[in-house]
């Protein structure tokens, strides 16, 4: 808000009278109370303008609409549109996925090793301290884990970006015990790297 200073309004009195009327002019009966004139076209004008006004406005709105519906998020959301830049996410994701975390006793060397090729960031680091403990008692307790991705949904694919639900089924087995099976719900978030996605956040719902 600009402020701007008004200066002294002078008295009242100094301006006089904007419309004076004597009701005991002689002469005044027969007037009419408003003549005739150039200004008793000043309504159609004003009505032409009005309706001029309001038509522009109605065009800027609807402009203003298409061009938000042009930036809203879902139309950069090529999960809606793009339907081989999807199905290659949801693949890539879940596979990545059924890899790191199945393993036998005696595979956890090539479980890591496609650990390195598909987690990067945050993800990679917490799969280090997860897969360092189960190293210590995979061996040992003669443990095999499957997991199988049994649903997969690209919730938003943007540039080189996806976001991700996946569910999981497990079947865990220590050794000759009968396996034990089990669900799990994460938020993914995959970066598309060197043509390869790779999972750089991994959440459990």
């Amino acid at each position: 808000m600009v402020d701007a200073d008004v200066g002294d309004v002078g008295d009242v009195g100094d301006v006089g009278p904007v419309v004076r009327v004597d009701d005991d002019t002689p002469g005044d009966e027969g007037r009419p109370a408003h003549p005739a004139g150039p200004g008793s076209r000043w309504p159609k004008a004003l009505v032409a303008a009005v309706l001029g006004l309001l038509l522009a406005a109605t065009g800027a709105v609807l402009l203003h609409k298409a061009h938000s519906l042009r930036d809203a998020p879902s139309a950069h959301n090529h999960a809606l549109t793009d339907a081989d830049a999807t199905n290659r996410v949801n693949g890539d994701v879940s596979s990545a996925l059924a890899k790191v975390f199945s393993y036998t006793p005696d595979g956890t060397d090539a479980t890591e090793r496609t650990a390195r090729e598909v987690l990067s960031g945050k993800a990679a680091r917490q799969y280090q301290q997860l897969f360092a403990q189960v190293r210590k008692n995979v061996r040992t307790q003669k443990v095999t884990l499957s997991t199988d991705a049994v649903r997969v949904g690209t919730v938003s694919l943007r540039g080189g970006t996806a976001h991700l639900l996946v569910f999981l089924d497990q079947s865990a087995k220590r050794g000759d015990r009968k396996p034990v099976t089990s669900a799990a719900q994460l938020s993914v978030t995959a970066e598309l790297h060197d043509d390869v996605w790779q999972i750089v956040d991994i959440k459990a719902r």
